[in-house]
């Protein structure tokens, strides 16, 4: 990266995609582009779809290879969850030259559950002179990279737990909606339980594995209803006593059948004491919390802006946030 202005193309409009694009245009992007298939949005300026408060003299397009036109040095990309979905869009990012910084959960790692995409993804980034990291907040930091990184002053770690506990009230209606809060356990468990789950658990184990060297070979996940047991009103909707508030998702990840992670993800409407703990067994023994954790929506676009110019600057292919950091057992 030059001591030039950096450019860059906002790549879905919605709500974490316009905190990106604010977040990014704070800290000094320059917008060159912006895509999104909402024909309410196409034609407008991207200040004001995304809530700049100005215009920055950038239209809205439906036609991706337009915007990429432009040749910016980053696409902020932020459309869906998975990976093999997102691959035809990052795959053209990627052939145009340009890096990317995506929000597809699964793209946090998907040598575990998408190998194949993964390597095709790597390939061609490498091949085209790109970078492609997939971040947020979660995955992408607090349950993996934050870990890995607090590893960096520890002789030795046998088992790591991550708590991350989350009040499903401070956030978008969608994510409220999506944890099930409001309905009854027995529609939760109809209608909701096989699709209210936090994506990149999986990823999330798999990154924290490789970076501590635990040679994860099986990871398992649960996830179960909370249930309100006072009525909770929110923004958007009420919560009565003894339906359910939300969610409590736990994935484990084993080495040689012994659990070594375990992530605990609890996100519900009017959960006490928000916050964000790690523990580690270790040597020395630690335990770090963050009191009232990182907000999902407000971090996930300040990580992605704030990590963009060493994406920009990095070696060329498929990177995890990882990567980017030291921890105890990091090979040089």
């Amino acid at each position: 990266m030059t001591d030039e202005t950096p450019t860059a193309v906002q790549y879905g409009i919605g709500p974490i995609g316009s905190r990106i694009a604010n977040a990014a245009h704070r800290t000094g992007f320059e917008f060159v582009g912006a895509v999104d298939i909402d024909p309410e949005k196409v034609g407008s300026d991207l200040g004001e779809v995304a809530g700049f408060g100005e215009s920055v003299g950038v239209e809205v397009t439906d036609d991706a290879a337009a915007a990429l036109a432009a040749d910016p040095d980053v696409v902020f990309h932020s459309t869906v969850s998975d990976v093999e979905t997102a691959l035809p869009q990052l795959l053209e990012i990627v052939e145009s030259g340009a890096n990317i910084v995506s929000t597809t959960e699964e793209l946090a790692y998907p040598q575990w559950a998408a190998p194949d995409a993964a390597v095709e993804l790597d390939e061609a980034a490498t091949d085209n002179g790109a970078t492609v990291l997939g971040t947020g907040i979660n995955p992408g930091f607090v349950m993996d990279t934050m870990p890995a990184f607090l590893s960096t002053p520890m002789a030795s770690v046998d088992r790591v737990t991550v708590e991350r506990v989350q009040d499903a009230a401070s956030r978008r209606e969608p994510l409220q909606r999506k944890v099930g809060a409001g309905v009854t356990v027995e529609a939760f468990e109809r209608e909701i339980a096989t699709e209210a789950g936090h994506v990149g658990s999986t990823e999330s184990v798999a990154m924290l594995g490789d970076a501590l060297s635990f040679d994860i070979d099986d990871i398992e996940e649960t996830i179960e209803p909370v249930i309100a047991e006072d009525r909770v009103e929110t923004e958007y909707l009420t919560v009565e006593a003894g339906e359910v508030a939300g969610i409590r998702q736990v994935a484990r990840g084993y080495a040689d059948g012994e659990e070594r992670i375990t992530l605990d993800l609890q996100m519900y409407v009017g959960a006490d004491e928000p916050r964000d703990e790690v523990h580690f067994e270790s040597e020395p023994p630690v335990s770090v919390t963050v009191d009232g954790g990182y907000h999902g929506d407000v971090s996930t676009s300040a990580v992605v802006a704030n990590v963009a110019p060493t994406v920009i600057a990095a070696e060329p292919g498929l990177r995890s946030m990882t990567d980017l950091i030291p921890t105890f057992t990091r090979e040089v």
